[in-house]
């Protein structure tokens, strides 16, 4: 596929107000035998239309929003973009993608970096193969290392010309009950005495997007990252969140004695709260900073209107955290993620390496964020 004189293609480098990139069949069923539809590109950060969409469509998520993609592309440089059938008028449906180049871990297009689920915002899911049938094309034509789809339902994968890459536990929980059938659907020791514990030992809580509260929030982050022998995420990246996500986003930070203990960084969608980072001081876990933490989030939520909490994504062998979320009394599901590569499945994860998660848990601080902001580059 070539880009048009006046409009753009799927690399990202021209983004047109309405630009075709090939044609297939209609979303709403089998269209009539002379009728052929094009899948168009569109900017989610120039073109209102996609805030739009994602305002009312009921698969739409924080993700979604056009301040999440302008985060992901401030930080890391990824290219967004919007495959649409939609060539004028309001947008109809929506994929929304970024285009990820690296020389250390290849081209390829993700729906979308660093985003736990990435629902297509069609009517049915039965219309997806238009959109996968173009983008494996693509893949194929510029030799990108793959296309990948993260959506919370689970796709055919023959229909979609996609096979499973990864699987993950997706928590959510249901804000809709009383406060105290939400309490007592925690688990009674690891949540429910914590909470009391934090309350009795006097914590403090204080929500905002100021700052001094990203400062601490990125101090006990860090020492979080170093705990688990992972790379930190840029600073960078949080304060572009702040600023991009603007009332859609909270940070939180306990304090004991004036001492930040524990953290947390929420997003909003309509009636869904994300929890997407904690973090906290190890050396005080005892005084319950995080359950103490999520029990004043629902609370919050609940006065909010919110009706649910998601939890995000865990690892399938990651006991701890799947136990955790369970006690909080939230329900899970399987949460898979789709590829389509044109050549076989390459080995683990940059971020996965040992060597690579050793090295980052010897590092200073200071050190390992300014490495953590040339690593998450290539990983999204």
């Amino acid at each position: 596929m070539t880009a048009q004189p006046t409009g753009g293609s799927l690399s990202g480098e021209i983004y047109p107000q309405s630009s075709p990139i090939g044609h297939s069949n209609c979303l709403s069923g089998p269209p009539a035998q002379s009728e052929a539809v094009k899948i168009h590109t569109v900017n989610p950060l120039a073109d209102s239309r996609w805030d739009d969409l994602v305002g009312c469509h009921p698969r739409a998520s924080v993700f979604h929003q056009s301040g999440w993609l302008r985060a992901l592309a401030r930080t890391y440089g990824y290219e967004p973009f919007v495959l649409t059938t939609s060539a004028e008028g309001p947008l109809q449906n929506g994929i929304a993608v970024c285009r990820v180049s690296s020389w250390i871990t290849g081209t390829r297009l993700v729906s979308l970096p660093f985003s736990d689920h990435c629902e297509p915002l069609l009517d049915e899911l039965n219309g997806l193969s238009q959109f996968t049938d173009e983008l494996r094309e693509e893949c194929d034509l510029r030799r990108w290392r793959y296309v990948e789809l993260r959506p919370l339902s689970a796709i055919l994968e023959a229909k979609h010309g996609l096979h499973s890459n990864s699987s993950y536990w997706f928590h959510e929980l249901d804000l809709r009950p009383s406060l105290e059938t939400l309490f007592r659907g925690m688990h009674k020791d690891s949540v429910q005495r914590k909470i009391r514990r934090a309350e009795r030992e006097g914590l403090s809580r204080e929500a905002g997007c100021s700052e001094r509260l990203l400062e601490e929030f990125y101090k006990l982050l860090l020492l979080t990252r170093k705990r688990h022998q992972l790379p930190p995420q840029p600073r960078i990246w949080f304060a572009n969140l702040v600023e991009c996500m603007k009332d859609k986003i909270q940070i939180s930070v306990a304090r004991s004695n004036g001492t930040p203990i524990g953290a947390m960084l929420t997003l909003r969608h309509r009636a869904c709260v994300v929890y997407k980072y904690g973090c906290s001081d190890e050396r005080l876990h005892n005084l319950g900073a995080m359950p103490f933490l999520f029990w004043k989030l629902i609370e919050e939520s609940k006065a909010l209107g919110a009706e649910q909490l998601d939890l995000g994504r865990s690892d399938i062998h990651n006991e701890g955290l799947i136990t955790f979320k369970d006690r909080l009394g939230a329900s899970r599901k399987r949460l898979t993620y789709y590829r389509h590569a044109e050549t076989a499945r390459g080995g683990a994860a940059l971020q996965d390496s040992r060597a690579v998660r050793q090295f980052f848990s010897y590092l200073p601080e200071a050190v390992a964020s300014a490495a953590g902001k040339v690593l998450y580059r290539h990983m999204g």
